[in-house]
């Protein structure tokens, strides 16, 4: 019989989290899944995006059963039911984790309840060392309710369109506003995809170095979805598989070191951007 102190211990929760669409959560969720559970640790990944969840879509799933099933059982079986019986599991070689999926239909959406989710994912802290959360671009009720829940809240954002760059200041915002500063990281994706917008002036906009950059592979990333294995477990020797492993490797505080200047080179003076100049 397990002790009390064994019977306590919860599982991180990481949450990825934007403000944008399109800005690559569900790839690199899964692929943090996906290189956790390689690295020998029990993952499940759960898909909170109700509506248009694409994490099955990604990974070739099937799933018999999903979210919305789980919550009917555990409405009709109450607080005893363990949601692990709507888990599908995925695997590749020799690595694998397990899946909770979105809804099949739109109208199931719309019937999940915030606090059944939240003791949903509760429950599998009890089972798992990491749970990952892939979610909507919004400040819904559920998400509020998952950062709150949240040990690390991935905060992704892109460097292309000013609307995007908007939003993500926005959201950034108001992630301090409620108090998420020191569980969140502010992770740019796609950094070297074709832009007239510096790096250093949505640094400067959001008074934050991002903390990790992951570079741009549209063909790669285009590759692993249409096959459904991640990056991590087949593209071995590609800038941005081993981006995302050195994200997972900051997470974990495994084999992780710091740039060697430690500190970011002082700024030169330059002239104020046209970028600048829009959100002075």
């Amino acid at each position: 019989m397990p002790n009390e102190e064994e019977h306590s211990l919860t599982g991180v929760v990481i949450t990825f989290f934007s403000t944008a669409s399109s800005v690559g959560k569900t790839l690199i969720s899964c692929n943090m899944a996906s290189e956790l559970a390689r690295q020998g640790a029990r993952v499940v990944l759960c898909d909170l995006d109700l509506q248009f969840g694409d994490i099955c879509n990604y990974l070739h799933l099937a799933p018999d059963q999903t979210i919305a099933d789980a919550q009917r059982c555990i409405e009709l079986q109450g607080t005893g039911f363990d949601v692990r019986e709507c888990l599908a599991p995925y695997s590749y070689e020799d690595v694998s984790f397990s899946v909770l999926a979105a809804p099949k239909e739109l109208a199931e959406a719309y019937n999940m309840k915030t606090e059944t989710i939240r003791s949903m994912i509760e429950s599998l802290q009890r089972s798992y060392d990491y749970v990952i959360l892939d979610t909507t671009s919004m400040f819904s009720e559920l998400n509020v309710a998952m950062l709150d829940l949240s040990t690390i809240v991935t905060f992704l954002g892109v460097v292309d369109f000013i609307p995007t760059i908007k939003n993500m200041k926005i959201g950034f915002d108001m992630m301090n506003l409620l108090k998420y500063e020191t569980k969140m990281r502010v992770v740019l994706n796609r950094s070297n995809a074709k832009t007239r917008i510096a790096i250093q002036d949505v640094e400067k906009l959001m008074g934050q170095q991002f903390y990790h950059i992951l570079p741009n592979d549209f063909r790669a990333a285009t590759q692993s979805i249409q096959e459904g294995v991640p990056l991590v477990l087949r593209q071995k020797d590609i800038p941005l598989t081993t981006a995302l492993r050195d994200l997972v490797a900051r997470y974990t505080n495994r084999a992780f070191t710091e740039d060697a200047s430690g500190d970011e080179a002082p700024a030169t003076h330059r002239k104020t951007s046209w970028f600048e100049k829009i959100f002075h």
